[in-house]
């Protein structure tokens, strides 16, 4: 009999763990793949929709043309997890496994932050994005905003792109000189792991006349008098104020039990939890990672060799590294690039590759190799 694998979640971690699977266990393994949505967006796809470069429809991925054998799409609402007996209920039915995986990501809560749901919105849901497009297109005079509001949050350097590119947006419009950009986040530096790309990302923020205050948190928001007030006492006045929500590990996950101070706690070498047989991937962790779709592709990929090792027997297979490839969006349409190992030293590294047009184009490249290996398009 096949292996019953029940993945929750189809983001980066859940498709490429599915994938791995299907290749390579083929009809030792069937996977059942859940998620709510009908249809999966890249993190950075987001930013090319709130800056018009493209329609929410046109990144939008349908889980429907995913066509590996041995992998079953259903979209479904999960409603309730029991880790002991790897048994699923969602709104659609029951759904037992041999092994679950658990990678149902971070959900943002608005309502944590008080006044943000009056007169803030937020950039990190498609939806969200794809709103502020037209808000952004017409924006022509005033203060922005952008600020990060819980220190865990999905790809550290998005609030920093989005300001580069807010930036080019403004410039290529003729309004900048009547705007001022200032992003606040509660972490003390842009990439906590490397001096090195922080201080180019300061630089560019600089250069760009972008204000930044650092180590500094948002306690709520005024709507009457359009204010951030801080912790601190300070206050940062505001016309168009744009929100990282804070980020909760979602409630089915905790009613569970799954989760510890919050977060899905794994074993950091082969993303296991306290339960037998039971695995979790991406957001929804509490591993000593950042937050990051790049991540939960690792963690993924460690997770599938766990799995096949089991499987097919043979050696247990290398811990998890924390070794990705993060592409930042600069300004001009330029890509940098960050090579970061997390878990395999004494200390993170991070190798900095300045931006170009050349990234841009490796970018798209991982995009594609993805969008194919992923959905076959």
């Amino acid at each position: 009999m096949p292996v019953r694998v029940l993945v929750l979640g189809a983001g980066f971690g859940g498709l490429e763990l599915s994938a791995r699977l299907a290749e390579e266990l083929g009809d030792e393994v069937r996977v059942t793949l859940i998620d709510k949505n009908d249809a999966f967006v890249f993190g950075f796809s987001k930013l090319d929709v709130m800056f018009g470069r493209r329609t929410l429809d046109e990144v939008r991925l349908r889980y429907r043309d995913i066509r590996k054998p041995n992998i079953e799409f259903r979209q479904e609402t999960v409603l309730s997890i029991d880790p002991d007996r790897k048994s699923v209920v969602t709104d659609q039915g029951v759904h037992d496994a041999d092994i679950l995986v658990v990678g149902l990501g971070a959900d943002l809560d608005i309502d944590a932050t008080p006044g943000l749901r009056e007169c803030g919105r937020e950039f990190y849901s498609p939806e969200g994005a794809a709103e502020l497009r037209g808000v952004l297109a017409g924006f022509d005079r005033g203060d922005i905003v952008i600020a990060v509001l819980g220190g865990f949050f999905k790809c550290p350097p998005a609030p920093y792109e989005t300001a580069f590119m807010l930036h080019d947006l403004l410039t290529r419009r003729g309004v900048r000189k009547a705007c001022t950009i200032t992003l606040l986040t509660p972490m003390g530096k842009p990439i906590p792991i490397s001096d090195e790309v922080s201080d180019a990302i300061l630089t560019l923020c600089e250069e760009r006349d972008i204000h930044h205050s650092h180590a500094t948190w948002v306690d709520h928001l005024d709507p009457a008098k359009g204010l951030a007030c801080l912790r601190d006492g300070r206050s940062q006045p505001f016309d168009l104020f744009l929100a990282v929500p804070v980020h909760r590990a979602p409630r089915v996950a905790v009613d569970s039990g799954l989760t510890d101070d919050g977060w899905v706690a794994v074993d950091r070498a082969t993303l296991a939890t306290k339960f037998p047989d039971v695995y979790a991937v991406g957001d929804i962790t509490s591993a000593p990672v950042p937050r990051a779709g790049v991540i939960a592709e690792g963690e993924a990929s460690t997770v599938a060799e766990v799995l096949i090792a089991q499987v097919k027997g043979g050696p247990e297979p290398p811990p998890f590294a924390g070794e990705v490839i993060c592409y930042v969006e600069m300004g001009d349409q330029t890509i940098g690039k960050v090579n970061v190992n997390f878990l395999s030293g004494p200390a993170p590294t991070a190798r900095f590759t300045p931006p170009s047009l050349e990234g841009a184009e490796e970018k798209r490249h991982f995009a594609a190799i993805r969008r194919r290996r992923w959905f076959g398009q």
